[in-house]
């Protein structure tokens, strides 16, 4: 969540980072936001004042008290300030309790690094690799997947409904190659610690990284337990140091997980439906990091670098985008989209978001660390990033690699995993 201190210092500023999101709910909230406040202060102010005369009031009975006066009259004024005091406070209580149901739905800071607009102003950084040509039309990734068995969708769709993909013979090892994969560079070169974290989590949980309250109607819910499945490794992962302070001599830490990730996407129903470019339930493999304040964009970039490589070692074409304000997610002060090329459906297709989310989480999650001992604690920067995504990754590899054959040619980096060169159609 936004510092309420900053609002305070520079609400100017703040309403015009905030207008960069092209989101006109977001005045009215901030308007609410300073009219809460200010009645805050007011109530405060009001009950200091009360309190000052009650202390001297009360010093004043004392003295007549002492001397044998009578103090009726100022009994009855302590009795009547004292009510008038717990009004106050009641009042107190009941404004913080608005003023947090309110920033909790308030969106971060964009960056001023974030292009101004929306979808369309997004910014191609670079691109990197070459678009594969065919002596042939190339096929979608849903015909060569049933091809060569890789996956059955209407199967899937039988089992759980539209958007669960049931993988089957190489295509369930391919999706484990992968994971694999990645998880090794990212371990082993990249220096991530490897994290299986439950798949379930709390509304505590879903709410510190910003899923909560905003997003409820997008999230899978088990009701009787209120709990929620993920919708990505970040959720779990980020709230390992819930409610911690940290040593900054730890900083920047970072964490590797491959999980399955579960997205109702309320409102996407017949956009993008086909194969497996829009699906309810994916495996990923997420990228997490905590450092300070000033490291932050540093790390950004390292991050992004990682998710990177293994589009690299994958020899996938991507680009990477770095997303107007007004198409940057709700708890992201920036993000850059890693777009990978899909030659069977003629377009880039997004395997990975990276972000940096500043101390908007942590605030949120009360992340903190301390620079020395004694020291203040301070909020940690947090940033996480797709490292990637399975099904985009597998739609490029399967299209980019098709042969007139049918056949798949695999990448090297992905053939000790698989134990194959090349996915050959079934007989």
């Amino acid at each position: 969540m936004i510092d309420i201190k900053l609002l305070r210092q520079d609400a100017d500023g703040v309403r015009a980072a905030l207008a960069r999101r092209l989101d006109p709910a977001v005045d009215a909230m901030l308007a609410s936001l300073a009219e809460l406040d200010r009645r805050r202060r007011d109530a405060l102010t009001r009950t200091e004042a009360l309190k000052a005369r009650r202390n001297a009031a009360s010093d004043e009975v004392a003295r007549r008290k002492k001397a044998k006066e009578n103090a009726d009259d100022l009994l009855a004024e302590l009795k009547a300030s004292g009510e008038e005091v717990k009004a106050l406070d009641a009042e107190v209580r009941g404004i913080d309790e608005e003023i947090e149901r309110i920033i909790m739905v308030v969106p971060n800071l964009p960056l001023p690094t974030v292009p101004d607009g929306d979808a369309p102003a997004n910014r191609v950084e670079k691109e990197v690799g070459t678009k594969p040509s065919f002596a042939f039309t190339p096929k979608p990734h849903w015909e060569l997947g049933a091809a060569l068995g890789l996956f059955d969708l209407p199967r899937g769709t039988k089992i759980s409904g539209s958007g669960f993909p049931l993988f089957t013979g190489m295509g369930a090892r391919l999706a484990r190659a992968l994971a694999n994969f990645m998880l090794d560079v990212h371990s082993r070169e990249h220096g991530y610690t490897e994290i299986s974290p439950p798949y379930v989590v709390t509304r505590a949980t879903m709410t510190a990284t910003g899923q909560l309250p905003k997003f409820e109607e997008e999230l899978y819910l088990a009701g009787a337990d209120d709990l929620f499945l993920i919708p990505t490794a970040e959720v779990p992962v980020t709230n390992i140091h819930r409610d911690e302070i940290l040593d900054a001599a730890e900083l920047p830490k970072g964490y590797v997980a491959w999980t399955p990730c579960f997205r109702r996407e309320a409102g996407a129903g017949g956009k993008d439906t086909r194969g497996l470019i829009r699906v309810h339930q994916f495996d990923k493999v997420e990228l997490v990091r905590y450092c300070r304040p000033e490291d932050s964009e540093a790390e950004h970039e390292r991050l992004t670098r990682h998710a990177e490589t293994i589009l690299e070692r994958l020899e996938i074409p991507y680009r990477r985008l770095a997303l107007a304000a007004g198409d940057t997610g709700f708890a992201s002060a920036r993000t850059w989209d890693l777009e990978v090329w899909a030659a069977g459906v003629g377009t880039w297709l997004e395997a990975s978001s990276c972000s940096t989310f500043t101390d908007f989480q942590a605030r949120r999650g009360n992340i903190r660390f301390r620079r020395e001992a004694g020291a203040k604690p301070e909020f940690v920067h947090t940033l996480n990033g797709s490292g990637v995504a399975f099904p985009r990754t597998i739609i490029a590899l399967l299209e980019n690699n098709q042969a007139a054959d049918g056949s798949v040619r695999l990448p090297a980096a992905l053939v000790p995993y698989m134990g194959t060169e090349r996915l050959v159609p079934r007989a």
